[in-house]
């Protein structure tokens, strides 16, 4: 098991925040979030983190990948249809070659769920390598 870091509840502890508002083919018969739907959530997310520091999923793709590793995830209240939800993010656990992402998913500030994404780099032809120095950098900055 990669991930070890254990997600804050505490929104100020997170420097960056996305929102999104649950559409209706995301919630399942009894009218809340299906649990698989947390997953594409936390991974837009996490694009619009890397856009807001500088580097666009698209140019960090010309380079290799990103790959998730492993994920964690704990619910806590559903999330309904039309919610706005507040996603905080936060860069964790940098290592040479792994990283992990933390977030906190709230609505109106009431925590619904929180969560780790376990992430590797892989070179264009799918062979792990080392993190880009600019993700190294955001851990210590």
């Amino acid at each position: 098991m990669r991930i070890h870091s254990d997600p804050s509840t505490d929104p100020t502890d997170y420097p960056f925040v996305h929102q999104v508002r649950v559409r209706f083919a995301e919630t399942d018969a009894m009218g809340i979030v299906h649990h698989s739907r947390y997953l594409p959530m936390m991974e837009e997310a996490r694009v619009r983190y890397l856009d807001h520091v500088g580097h666009p999923y698209d140019e960090i793709r010309v380079d290799g990948d990103m790959a998730v590793l492993e994920v964690s995830l704990r619910y806590r209240q559903p999330l309904r249809f039309d919610e706005q939800v507040d996603i905080h993010l936060k860069l964790a656990d940098v290592t040479r070659t792994t990283f992990q992402m933390q977030y906190l998913l709230a609505v109106a500030g009431d925590i619904r769920a929180t969560g780790v994404t376990a992430h590797g780099c892989l070179t264009p032809d799918g062979r792990p390598t080392r993190l880009p120095g600019w993700l190294r950098a955001l851990a210590t900055g």
